[in-house]
């Protein structure tokens, strides 16, 4: 495993190892917003000190889907000002480009073009902030390879069947064949892994000459049973995996008994969530590669923004909750504990001129046992002047607490369902995981029938992640078309609409609809990029959202993407109902969710048992 760097350099490979850089994270904050950008900067002058042979991005090299033009504008220039020179690269690039380039307009890798002076490669996968949507299944990876700046490989086109082509390179006699697999949703990557749907191609000649290293973006954590990557799923002829989209930082390579590879974490460059794993020191990992063997060196970085954390019981604390004064004396309590954690932030200063001053600070208060509570906005007023986020240093919560009421029921209330979510998990807490845990533990009043948690989760994923405004109206949209033709086509009478929707709804959650789901927001996110054109343009249509669901509906496409021309009349179906008057279900050009479900209740007359319910 491990060479000795300073012996035959020529054939030794050194490869700095960064990920989820996240540029861009917090840019509108006056006193957070260049975090990103400065911390990118030094881990591409740890690349040039250390004279690598080319740097290794594992994902999310941008925070938002479609980053800002300052945000680009930042990441571009440090690129150039560091990546570009005379320096000759004494890595040979082996394999075929167009297999490993081939969704780029430029199937090559960028220090072997005539036309550029690289010095420093940078090679990168994306990740799950940063992958490809809209018109060309293109993201900001792309923007960055088109510029000649970055090598972007691990994009695969196919969500049926990947395979997996490495990326063969040799310096002197060292042979590196390295994989890459951008960001997937876990749950679809995990099914492809099941059912052998993922290939790692292998050279065809003296394989066991070659290191193998592998970095993908995925989840490492289990979240459930389906939703990570497990460990066991690789291949076992990896000899190291290189881990992105984890945050902590678990850079020191770990081995797997089980597969006989080890795997590297290394965790952001920043911050992103005031959670207890970002709170760890952060790294990058310099790698060297003699032959079949490695050594990995763990560089600190000394520009990341200080951050501490630590929990506190008030039951544990000498404080009463019977004092009148209690609310202002824990409010005392908690002040002297920041006070403690800013004179430790002062004494742990890297001595980088470049690190912020003002550290982030969180400090989550258990309050069980009946105390009282202060002012989080009063308090941060106080460390205004010292705090990066002044905010939300202060997080509250108590013990979960269930209702004996409804002990051994499925009914929870809406209290009960915020206080599932601890605290400790909030920071990390995934907003799909959030939305089906809430619908499954509502009571029957509160449940989703016709649309379905899964769907529902995604979407509000979608909005939050990606800000795509439209994705839970599209859903919804889609699920209800649907919902229409089934009962169209099965001819449902009035009194059976209840129990068919119900029937309907099961069907569907029984079935793997993912793909369904996908090709949904797929729709949005070209949807999104066409009206950004349109505004561009001047062309935007005002009425086209109001057209489109009767046009799409009509022409039983299953479409529900935007027209730009008038809605055609719809058509009506009726069922055979046995001597009973059948449910005409029509299709509606809707404008709100409650609006689409009194315009199904109200059809010919017939009045509907609510299937959804808003709370």
């Amino acid at each position: 495993m491990a060479p000795d760097p300073a012996d035959d350099e020529q054939d030794t490979m050194k490869i700095l190892l960064a990920t989820d850089c996240h540029l861009g994270y917090q840019e509108k904050d006056p006193i957070r917003g260049n975090d990103s950008l400065v911390t990118f900067e030094e881990i591409l002058v740890l690349a040039q000190k250390n004279d690598v042979d080319f740097v290794l991005l594992g994902g999310d090299l941008f925070h938002d889907n479609k980053p800002s033009r300052k945000t680009m504008h930042g990441c571009l220039s440090l690129l150039r000002k560091y990546c570009l020179g005379d320096k000759p690269c004494q890595v040979e690039f082996l394999s075929d480009p167009s297999l490993n380039f081939g969704h780029t307009h430029f199937p090559t890798v960028n220090y072997e073009d005539p036309n550029l002076n690289i010095a420093y490669p940078v090679f990168s996968i994306h990740g799950n902030h940063d992958d490809p949507a809209g018109q060309g299944n293109l993201c900001s990876l792309d923007l960055l390879n088109a510029a000649g700046l970055v090598n972007y490989f691990g994009k695969h086109e196919s969500l049926e069947k990947i395979e997996v082509s490495p990326l063969l390179l040799q310096k002197g006699e060292t042979k590196l064949a390295l994989y890459g697999l951008g960001a997937l949703r876990d749950e679809r990557l995990h099914r492809l892994f099941v059912h052998k749907k993922v290939a790692m191609l292998r050279p065809k000649e003296s394989q066991e000459d070659w290191f193998n290293l592998f970095v993908l973006h995925q989840n490492r954590t289990k979240h459930s049973t389906t939703n990570y990557i497990p460990e066991q799923f690789l291949d076992d002829f990896i000899d190291l995996v290189f881990w992105g989209h984890e945050h902590e930082c678990k850079i020191t390579p770990v081995w797997n008994g089980i597969q006989n590879f080890y795997v590297t974490q290394p965790g952001s460059s920043v911050a992103t969530s005031l959670s207890e794993g970002e709170s760890r020191a952060k790294h990058v990992g310099l790698l060297y590669v003699k032959q079949r063997n490695f050594k990995l060196h763990k560089l600190p970085l000394t520009t990341v923004r200080p951050f501490y954390m630590e929990d506190i019981v008030l039951c544990d604390t000498s404080l009463n909750p019977g004092d009148p004064d209690i609310a202002k004396n824990i409010e005392i309590y908690c002040a002297q504990k920041v006070t403690e954690l800013l004179e430790q932030a002062e004494r742990d200063r890297s001595g980088n001129s470049k690190q912020p001053e003002k550290p982030l600070i969180r400090l989550r208060v258990d309050y069980s046992g009946g105390f009282e509570l202060f002012s989080i906005q009063r308090f941060g007023q106080k460390f205004v002047d010292r705090v990066a986020n002044p905010k939300d240093m202060i997080l509250f919560h108590r013990r979960r607490q269930l209702n004996p009421d409804h002990k051994g029921s499925d009914h929870v209330g809406d209290t009960e369902c915020i206080l599932d979510l601890r605290p400790e998990g909030l920071d990390t807490a995934r907003v799909e995981d959030m939305v089906k845990e809430y619908f499954t533990k509502a009571d029957q009043t509160k449940r989703l029938n016709l649309l379905s948690e899964k769907g529902m989760g995604e979407a509000v994923k979608e909005f939050v992640d990606k800000e795509e405004k439209d994705a839970i109206w599209e859903l919804f949209k889609h699920q209800l078309q649907k919902t229409q033709e089934h009962l169209k086509m099965r001819g449902t009478v009035e009194e059976q609409i209840d129990d068919e929707v119900l029937h309907f709804a099961a069907e569907r959650r029984a079935r793997n609809e993912q793909q369904d789901i996908e090709a949904v927001l797929r729709r949005v996110r070209q949807n999104h990029h066409d009206d950004d054109n349109d505004n561009d343009n001047g062309a935007a249509s005002s009425d086209s959202d109001t057209s489109s669901v009767a046009s799409a509906v009509e022409r039983g496409t299953g479409r529900v993407a935007r027209s730009r021309g008038r809605g055609g009349s719809s058509s009506r179906a009726r069922g055979r109902g046995r001597g009973r008057k059948a449910a005409v279900v029509e299709p509606v050009a809707v404008t709100t969710i409650q609006q689409a479900f009194n315009t199904l209740r109200s059809q010919r007359g017939s009045r509907v048992k609510s299937s959804i319910s808003y709370g």
